[in-house]
């Protein structure tokens, strides 16, 4: 619980100051919960766990009868039958190394988990963000929808007056067409977006998401302890591979012991009914001690030559893959810092298309306004106004990532 409490807090502190935190804090918890691969992860851990029990136990033990069909005579008399019992018992410290070999194993697939419910918290985040991203853009463009129409109505005019073409009014128009294709489209992006987010919470697919209205980017990033990556458990997970080797040889090194066994012969005699003696008919009773010795088997230094090899490859992998992670977070950091100057200077940009703006509705009063003007200037509004939208969901979608590295 306490794991899921901290991996719940990633994304949680992206969002705080916000009214909807507690919304998304619910969304996280109820994906952790019911996501199908969370559990698919959760389900192989238990399994690997339940292999110390079958671990835990001794080879079976050897049970034989047998008849004679030609019965042989001794001393005492003749054997009818024959039972023997044997039980070999491996060396000491054999059994518990296995039940600690398996448990390492557990180990490395609890960090699957981990891993998982991480990725799934990135993920939803990131959809989360391009789901802000297509509300906001379609809000952006019914704004400028409708500035066109006000445009439209004073082209109307012009045109009354004969200070307009009726070209303007169409090219007005037309640009209204596209705008509300557009609009039409990031619908249908939306709905495919929702299904993915849905699902990640496996969900229905149509089951309506409340998005924040508004994102902005704070005016001063948190700091970044960089040296956290190194305990990431995509690397920790190399640890206990790592760990799991080890445990595997000590097991190798029990397992080339010998093996003792104890086992007893029992055989059934008959009297011999012509003489009359002390031990005449009595029954053989044999304990037996054995031994079993891997005098020809190189399998287990082969074995050992195997574990060697593996745990210089588990070095490998978690060297090449730290040096993936850093490469990420040294990208994701300088794609934020970027982000940060990119919503700046289109806010700039824009600051000076709505003043350019201004200067044109002036200019429709003394009646000299040019429509061509008018389109180039919300084009220029519109490509402003998307470039914002769209500099703030990568600044959240690289804080993302950040926090997926190294919280």
């Amino acid at each position: 619980m306490k794991t899921k409490n901290i991996l719940s807090l990633l994304f949680i502190l992206v969002f705080s100051g916000f009214s909807y935190a507690q919304e998304l804090q619910s969304l996280i918890d109820e994906a952790l919960a019911n996501n199908p691969k969370i559990k698919q992860f959760e389900l192989q851990y238990k399994r690997v766990s339940e292999k110390v029990n079958e671990v835990n136990t001794l080879p079976n033990t050897n049970i034989a009868v047998g008849y004679f069909v030609s019965e042989p005579e001794t001393r005492t008399g003749a054997q009818r039958f024959k039972v023997s019992i044997n039980q070999m018992l491996p060396w000491f410290g054999t059994i518990s190394s296995r039940e600690d070999y398996v448990s390492s194993l557990a180990d490395a697939k609890f960090e699957d988990i981990t891993i998982a419910k991480r990725q799934l918290i990135a993920s939803i985040s990131t959809s989360y963000y391009n789901l802000y991203a297509i509300k906001a853009k379609q809000q952006v463009l019914t704004e400028n929808i409708n500035l066109l129409k006000t445009y439209e109505t004073m082209a109307l005019t012009s045109v009354e007056v004969g200070k307009a073409s009726a070209v303007d009014v169409l090219r007005l128009q037309m640009r209204q067409n596209d705008l509300n294709q557009s609009k039409a489209i990031l619908q249908q992006q939306f709905l495919a977006e929702q299904t993915a987010f849905n699902k990640l919470l496996n969900r229905d697919k149509n089951t309506a998401i409340n998005v924040v209205s508004e994102l902005e980017i704070p005016l001063n990033d948190s700091t970044i302890n960089t040296d956290s990556l190194q305990f990431h458990p995509e690397l920790i997970k190399y640890d206990k591979l790592y760990q799991s080797v080890e445990k595997s040889e000590l097991l190798n090194q029990k397992e080339s012991s010998p093996m003792i066994g104890f086992g007893l012969d029992y055989v059934n005699v008959t009297q011999r009914p012509d003489m009359n003696f002390n031990d005449n008919g009595k029954d053989i009773v044999m304990p037996m001690v054995s031994f079993s010795i891997p005098i020809f088997n190189k399998k287990y230094k082969s074995k050992t030559k195997q574990n060697e090899i593996q745990q210089e490859e588990f070095n490998s992998q978690k060297q090449e893959r730290f040096n993936r992670l850093e490469t990420l977070l040294d990208k994701a950091i300088k794609e934020r810092t970027s982000a940060r100057i990119r919503k700046n200077t289109q806010s700039k940009n824009l600051k000076q298309a709505k003043n350019a703006e201004t200067i044109l509705v002036k200019s429709y009063e003394t009646g000299t306004i040019d429509f061509n003007d008018v389109l180039d200037i919300q084009e220029l509004q519109l490509k402003f106004q998307l470039n914002q939208i769209k500099a703030v969901q990568n600044y959240y979608v690289q804080s993302t990532i950040i926090n997926y590295l190294i919280q």
